[in-house]
């Protein structure tokens, strides 16, 4: 059964619901920064609330993911324009155009080499970026894939799902690409992240489950109580503990390193949580397509 410790969610409005707020991070600032994904805007909001948003040209570029850069920027995917986007800390934005056409860009992280690694969802590649817009693109060894959500994980190797091939795959900075069929037919991952227990945790939106891989390709999976929930992203918080949205559910759940889940209904109806980041708070902090940012401090 899942436990249910207590937690304490404070909503912050922060758009209209029809902008979309969608992937979330947190910024060298200190502050929350994410992505507007209908209305092409990148937003801020401090811990206690103050929101602040920048336009991005033309509107309609999509940004998808956001992640903290090493140079202490924001990097975010434009999945309609098919670029890269880097926004300081003060709010001045750039973006880099790729090479393949049409590569629909989607998860974006820091690499162990200091440059921004990315999914290109739509063209069967994963990209390096440095902080300078110096792009390199690597092919899967499989097509129609469509590589989602992407991590560094142990080894200084990078760990991304598969959404459309059932599968997660790993990257090396060379390039070299090892790939690992999910168990369960059908499971379309999304979200992964690195846990505190050198292995890559990631979810199934298709199946309702959360999934746990080794570096040597273990898989082990742990449904959820409700298998039509949808999970869509995850993170990793300080006690090792991952926490993950349940889009299709309204809630917000925990997973601990030896598989005990609990969930958490937010407040407002229909909400559609998607992005999920740990604050410099210790709260966790997840954007909600409704137009608001919800807080879930746990006491």
């Amino acid at each position: 059964m899942p436990r249910r410790p207590t937690v304490s969610i404070a909503e912050f409005p922060v758009s209209s619901r029809e902008a979309g707020p969608y992937g979330i991070t947190c910024g060298a600032d200190g502050a929350l920064w994410f992505t507007m994904v209908h209305h092409g805007r990148i937003g801020r909001v401090t811990l206690g609330g103050d929101v602040t948003s920048y336009p991005l040209e033309p509107a309609s570029t999509g940004p998808s993911i956001i992640t903290s850069g090493p140079d202490d920027a924001l990097w975010f995917t434009e999945f309609r324009a098919h670029r890269i986007g880097r926004i300081t800390t003060t709010g001045e934005a750039e973006s880099f155009p790729l090479p393949t056409p049409d590569a629909g860009p989607f998860g974006i992280t820091t690499g162990p080499d200091d440059a921004l690694w990315f999914t290109e969802a739509s063209a069967d590649r994963i990209g390096r970026i440095t902080t300078s817009g110096e792009v390199t693109e690597f092919p899967l060894p499989l097509s129609g894939a469509f590589p989602s959500a992407i991590a560094t994980g142990p080894g200084d190797r990078l760990w991304f799902t598969m959404n459309q091939a059932n599968a997660i795959g790993t990257i090396g900075l060379g390039g070299d690409i090892s790939v690992y069929p999910l168990p369960t037919p059908a499971a379309a991952p999304v979200g992964i992240t690195a846990g505190a227990d050198d292995a890559m945790w990631f979810v199934e939106i298709g199946a309702g489950q959360i999934g746990r891989i080794t570096p040597d390709g273990k898989i082990d999976e742990f449904a959820l109580p409700d298998r039509s929930s949808r999970p869509h992203a995850i993170a990793t918080d300080a006690s090792g503990d991952c926490w993950f949205t349940e889009w299709g559910a309204n809630r917000v759940g925990r997973i601990t390193p030896d598989g005990r889940i609990d969930e958490h209904d937010l407040p407002s109806p229909s909400s559609e949580p998607h992005g999920i980041a740990q604050g410099p708070d210790g709260a966790v902090w997840t954007a909600l397509e409704i137009g608001t940012i919800a807080r879930l401090t746990p006491r």
